[in-house]
């Protein structure tokens, strides 16, 4: 088929303000990852009449049509904010399915003393310090993440799984530190935390108002005509025992990440989770009585017209 025509269609995404419950009999997506069950469906609405179908990363199909149209793609990565979003769904899905907070894991942060830019010495840097890791734990497994700040730096924050240890410890300042040798590190247990990918993409994405960057990060949120491309949110916070309220922006660190960057590597031994097709009655047999800890759904329009919609529930089978 000749591609006839060029034509940039507005696509969008629009979170509904309730999301729409899926059917019995409906297809749907299941992901289960240690305690936690991800459920997917996609249903084309019936009233749709502009369906297409992917070509490739730039050109799809409409089928009511035949023509061939090109999408309307970003040219700066940091702008393609639904693409960082499946990146970072792939992240938590990831953490998801191989850490759980346990006693045998750590979270540890490495940052730099200097203003540090250059992402591949950043990555020469982090393999030393796994090597030398290694070298006293042998049988371990990362996920390393980089995080962009306002001010143009890079630092790493990396998830540690010693395996074959019931428990382990770290010192920050005698052990972590040298190990690092470049700037502050910060070494961490996730006590208390019962969905670690939710809590790191969280804390990798969002940023408080009052961050001393958070202006700077606040407009780089912006479009050229001032519009603010995130949300604002508000969450209470444990503060040494007392709950305090905070603002934030809802991922708006992602708006600096650059084009083509690769934002995570992992070890072999981090695996992918599995995903099973199933109807939706059989995905609650897996979740038993439990209501979704959190569900959305999302509608998909070309050009203003309805193409389908998506709605995504999560479950934590810690919670009851």
């Amino acid at each position: 088929m000749k591609k006839d025509e060029k034509i940039k269609p507005k696509i969008e995404f629009k979170k509904l303000e309730k999301s729409r419950p899926i059917k019995n009999g409906q297809e749907v997506r299941v992901t289960k990852m240690n305690h936690i069950v991800d459920v997917l469906s996609l249903a084309v609405e019936p009233t749709a009449l502009y369906k297409i179908k992917k070509i490739d990363k730039e050109h799809y199909l409409d089928l009511e049509t035949g023509k061939v149209y090109e999408y309307e793609l970003n040219e700066n990565r940091g702008q393609n904010i639904i693409g960082l979003k499946e990146t970072f769904k792939t992240i938590r899905n990831l953490i998801n399915n191989n850490f759980t907070g346990s006693s045998n894991e750590l979270f540890v942060t490495l940052t730099y003393a200097e203003n540090m830019t250059d992402l591949k010495k950043l990555y020469e840097d982090f393999k030393y310090f796994i090597k030398k890791l290694k070298r006293k734990y042998n049988d371990l497994d990362y996920l390393s993440i980089v995080e962009p700040q306002a001010r143009g730096a890079w630092h790493c924050h990396v998830l540690l799984r010693f395996n074959g240890l019931d428990e382990i410890y770290l010192e920050n300042n005698e052990e972590v530190w040298p190990m690092w040798g470049h700037g502050f590190t910060k070494t961490k247990k996730l006590k208390n935390v019962d969905n670690v990918g939710a809590y790191l993409n969280a804390y990798l994405t969002d940023v408080e108002v009052c961050d001393e960057n958070s202006e700077i990060i606040f407009n780089s949120a912006k479009t050229s005509s001032g519009e603010l491309k995130c949300e604002m949110f508000e969450k209470d916070v444990d503060e040494g025992g007392r709950t305090v309220k905070k603002k934030y922006i809802k991922g708006a660190r992602l708006h600096l990440y650059p084009t083509g960057m690769q934002i995570y590597r992992c070890s072999r031994g981090i695996k992918k989770p599995e995903t099973e097709l199933m109807k939706y009655r059989e995905a609650k047999k897996i979740v038993g009585l439990r209501q979704a800890n959190y569900s959305r759904t999302i509608e998909l329009t070309a050009d203003s017209r309805p193409v389908n919609t998506i709605t995504y529930e999560q479950y934590n089978l810690k919670r009851l």
